[in-house]
């Protein structure tokens, strides 16, 4: 299944520019340019500020971030609309956030996922719809969930894991239910695109296990090795979301960067990274743009150039090779909010870093634009480093 069909005609927003230089891909499409920003709401990371602000107080700060995407001439906002298995909109599935009010289930009196879209669309900008498909809270308590949530009415569907709870991804009534969810956002708002994070099973946490036993034993009788059941999970809720979002909006995803080092794979990366998408979380990120079940992919490269272990032009370059001869756009995931970090590689304190990656992914005609993280460092943005980004390559409006 391709999805490329469907998905140039739903993109559509006025929030692309034609990049310097660009050429046609191998499809021959012309790619042209995303410059986003990830509005993250989990634990008021980026918005609100604090729970329990009044609504004329949440609006206010909303519509700011969306200004300042304009004024840095940003043309996407991806907004984190399902944090912790709850909701920023009125949802039947699932409680209200905890972030709008400080109580999980609380109305909050007003829709702030219709509010920020009509006033993302107001000024031309597109809103992807950010989920989190598996997180059902950031501590072990259900107790402390929402009373009537779904983990506490289906405890068997909760894994808990590193001090979290998760749904387990290996029951095909937790896929089902949580494609519901995130659909139902779609059916009632005129969003642009429906866009995962990189949390499917989860990061692996020392000396601990994903206890998924049980349905491993129910559901894993195909399997020799539990990593391809799990596999194959992820691939049931990326392929079945896909399926089941037929030609309303883009899908895309926002992994971690490295699917395989080529230590352990020879199609992988030349990486030495920790981590590994394939191995550690489950996730076939590779398979989904070489079979097209996603519109784009945005590989979280959160490394500067040159740095050893995970170069960003190593895997720029791999997830350009990755996509060459599909119709799937790769965009990349850039660390603004790394700049100026004394903590990271000393590349990070270079005004000019992100810039420098601007200029190298588009030798890469694959490669069509940025999203940075996240947008308070939009706002604030550390060492001048995302104005220089829009003085050296933004030097139009992105209409």
């Amino acid at each position: 299944m391709t999805r490329r069909g469907f998905g140039a005609a739903a993109a559509g927003a006025a929030s692309w520019l034609l990049a310097p230089g660009t050429k046609a891909g191998a499809d021959g499409v012309v790619r042209r340019e995303m410059r986003g920003m990830w509005l993250a709401t989990v634990a008021n990371l980026d918005w609100p500020s604090k729970p329990g602000l009044r609504r004329a107080e949440q609006q206010r700060e909303l519509v700011e971030l969306l200004d300042v995407a304009v004024e840095r001439r940003l043309g996407a906002v991806f907004f984190q609309v399902r944090p912790t298995a709850d909701a920023l909109w009125p949802s039947p599935y699932e409680p209200w956030a905890q972030c709008l009010t400080g109580t999980q289930g609380r109305d909050p009196g007003w829709d702030p996922l219709g509010f920020a879209v009509h006033e993302a669309h107001r000024r031309d900008l597109e809103l992807h719809a950010w989920f989190n498909p598996y997180r059902v809270a950031n501590h072990a308590d259900p107790g402390r969930l929402a009373p009537g949530h779904p983990a506490r009415r289906h405890p068997r569907w909760v894994v808990p894991y590193g001090g979290k709870l998760y749904y387990n991804p290996g029951l095909p009534e937790v896929r089902r239910f949580v494609q519901d969810a995130m659909l139902d956002a779609v059916r009632h708002y005129p969003v642009d695109g429906v866009h995962f994070d990189d949390y499917f099973y989860p990061y692996p946490v020392a000396g601990e296990s994903f206890c998924d036993d049980a349905a491993y034993e129910e559901y894993g009788a195909d399997f020799v090795h539990r990593g391809d059941w799990r596999r194959a999970n992820t691939d049931r809720l990326v392929r079945g979301m896909s399926e089941r979002l037929g030609r309303r909006v883009r899908f895309g995803v926002s992994p971690f960067a490295v699917w395989r080092n080529r230590t352990t794979d020879p199609r992988g990366s030349r990486t030495e990274a920790g981590v590994q998408t394939y191995d550690d979380l489950y996730a076939d990120t590779r398979r989904w743009v070489r079979e097209g079940w996603i519109d784009y992919i945005v590989p979280q490269v959160y490394w500067p150039l040159g740095f050893p272990a995970a170069d960003y032009a190593e895997l720029v370059s791999w997830w350009a090779r990755t996509a060459a001869g599909t119709e799937v756009d790769v965009y990349i995931g850039e660390a603004l909010y790394k700049a100026g970090r004394t903590a990271d590689p000393a590349a990070w304190r270079n005004p000019a870093e992100l810039s420098r990656h601007v200029a190298f992914a588009r030798r890469y005609p694959q490669i069509g634009g940025h999203v940075y993280f996240s947008a308070k460092d939009v706002v604030r943005d550390p060492l001048g480093a995302l104005a220089r980004v829009v003085r050296d390559h933004y030097g139009g409006a992105a209409r």
